[in-house]
Parts: structure tokens; C-alpha cells; sequence
């Protein structure tokens, strides 16, 4: 695969997500960025697409986020989204006393 080939992941937690080839490490394996955290990825694991898009060698994430949008495909920006209300059910978690515990004498320690 070389530089700018657009692909598919079709393997691992990134699967389904648009990606770009940025370059080639070795025969199995290339550097891929887009829909996904720019990383190492086997090429086993990539589903080539017809389209390519013209970027040089090692080109940035802003110019491959700028050819995604030529190509309208959406990437997001990566921060995660706190859901809501995910503060209030931490805060209005119930636990248990330790009064509630089941106090078993044979779960003590012997003392010496």
C-alpha cells in the first residue's frame, strides 16, 4: 500500500472506520491515520478502497482531517464526551456500611 491510499479497518477495537495509509514500515506493516489514532497497523487487517487521496509522505493530522472534509468523511476530534448524568449516578451511588457486613468469626484474624 503507499501513501494516501484511503482503507477500511476490518479488524480490532477500530473496526468499520475510515482510515489513510501516511506510510509504508515494512512489507506487513504501515502508518494509518483518519476515523482512527494515528498508529501502526498490519496490513492483514485493512480492506483497500478505490479512492486515494494526494498527501505527501508523513503529512499531518490538520491536512488529513482537511482531505477527509473534501471527501466528506466526518472524523471526530477525538476527546470523549462525558455522558450526562454520569456525575449525578457516581454521586448517588449507594454503599455499603461496614455495619452491613456479615461479621463471621472465623473471616478475623487470630491475634498472637
Amino acid at each position: 500500500m503507499k501513501a494516501g491510499q484511503l482503507a477500511v479497518k476490518i479488524a480490532g477495537k477500530d473496526a468499520g472506520k475510515t482510515i489513510v495509509v501516511i506510510d509504508n514500515v515494512d512489507n506487513n506493516f504501515v502508518m494509518i491515520d483518519g476515523q482512527v489514532k494515528r498508529k501502526r497497523c498490519n496490513v492483514m487487517h485493512l480492506e483497500p478502497l478505490e479512492k486515494e487521496i494526494k498527501i505527501k509522505k508523513n503529512a499531518s493530522h490538520e491536512d488529513i482531517v482537511n482531505a477527509f472534509k473534501e471527501l466528506k468523511i466526518k472524523i471526530e476530534d477525538g476527546t470523549k464526551k462525558r455522558k450526562e448524568g454520569s456525575k449525578e449516578k457516581a454521586a448517588g451511588k449507594v454503599r455499603r456500611d461496614s455495619a452491613s457486613k456479615s461479621t463471621d468469626s472465623t473471616n478475623t484474624r487470630a491475634t498472637k
